[in-house]
């Protein structure tokens, strides 16, 4: 087989992924996320997929990704393992990971709750 004709099987094997999450994840676009192809590995039958935007932190990705998971590997056969990361693991995305030392805060009080010193109209408008 020529170099040639891997390169145009990986273009075409590329292609037939993107087209698959365009056609079975619309949402992913219309939702503010992405979704890239890191890697393809045709020996063992892999691609690593990175949803971004809006994906990153989204709460349902992890049902996203395992669809994407599930369905792939059924309907391309040279597919036998997706890998599909968010940024959200080890740390990293807009809010940090556990170990951060980050936390979300609102404005007007304490993130964690409790009693604000009785004022309920909450925060003043800054203009």
């Amino acid at each position: 087989m020529s170099t040639e004709t891997g390169a145009d099987d990986e273009n075409d094997l590329r292609e037939r992924i993107t087209n698959f999450l365009r056609r079975n994840f619309p949402q992913i676009q219309m939702h503010g996320g992405s979704a890239a192809i890191e890697n393809i590995d045709r020996e063992e039958g892999s691609v690593t997929i990175r949803l971004g935007g809006a994906c990153s932190g989204c709460g349902i990705s992890p049902m996203t990704i395992q669809a994407i998971k599930t369905r792939m590997t059924k309907e391309i056969p040279e597919i036998n393992e997706v890998v599909a990361r968010t940024g959200m693991e080890g740390g990293e995305g807009m809010s940090g990971g556990a170990d951060s030392g980050m936390n979300p805060s609102f404005p007007g009080g304490d993130s964690r709750g409790g009693d604000m010193g009785g004022n309920d109209e909450g925060p003043e408008a800054p203009f």
